[in-house]
């Protein structure tokens, strides 16, 4: 792996502040996605490397500019598109905001 996801070993980047009392969320949404990727996995018979490869894929600005779980909704989404789970439906109420999926890849991780 050579990519801005894998930042593992390299040096300069300072050191993880942790408190020992720390939450394993800061925020209501990060456990709800919690809950959706293991849900997603699970329906979409998606092998964890699949869901990983998912995260790999998005813009470097997005990945460095974006907190852990959003890296985690933008993988569900992704695996969600690419299994055409997702209907677009017409309506009259303008988009929040738009989401972009990574580019699909030919080939990830043969299913065995």
């Amino acid at each position: 792996m050579d990519g801005v996801h894998d930042l593992g070993w390299l040096d300069g980047f300072g050191s993880v502040e942790h408190q020992a009392s720390e939450p394993l969320f800061d925020e209501a949404w990060e456990r709800r996605m919690f809950r959706a990727m293991i849900g997603a996995i699970n329906t979409l018979a998606t092998p964890g490397g699949k869901f990983r490869h998912s995260i790999e894929r998005m813009d470097p600005a997005h990945y460095l500019s974006s907190p852990y779980y959003e890296h985690w909704l933008t993988g569900v989404s992704t695996l969600a598109v690419e299994a055409g789970s997702p209907h677009r439906r017409t309506s009259n109420a303008a988009p929040v905001g738009a989401f972009h999926s990574p580019a699909p890849t030919a080939v990830c991780c043969p299913m065995t």
